[in-house]
């Protein structure tokens, strides 16, 4: 089952900055700034531990999530999306006017069961 999902209008930003920055990650952390919004970070910035649960891929992009927010996501299917305006973290997208951002919905039953 695929937990995580992007909008074209996303791809191609994060394709933009993956051209730009070479490989790139998404995160979630639920930390500080933005929140429990995804960041797009270069691999090498970033720092993934045991803590950091991978939920899949988007455009060959990993997509992780702090294991504690993982505890409120993880009956839900996310969806990458991006919107116009600055947002408050470090995530590569912000110099562009533009964020990331997720839309949730619940996993179906069929999903749940196959949580994978």
């Amino acid at each position: 089952m695929k937990r995580v999902a992007i909008t074209k209008e996303a791809s191609a930003v994060a394709q933009q900055l993956q051209n730009q920055h070479g490989p790139l990650l998404f995160h979630q952390s639920g930390g500080c700034c933005d929140g429990s919004a995804p960041m797009l970070l270069s691999k090498e910035d970033m720092y993934i531990d045991d803590s950091d649960i991978l939920l899949g891929e988007v455009d060959g992009i990993p997509y992780y999530m702090n294991q504690d927010q993982f505890e409120y996501w993880q009956h839900t299917h996310l969806t990458i999306d991006i919107t116009e305006g600055r947002g408050s973290s470090f995530s590569l997208e912000i110099p562009l006017g533009k964020r990331f951002i997720i839309h949730s919905r619940l996993l179906s039953k069929e999903e749940a069961s196959n949580n994978t």
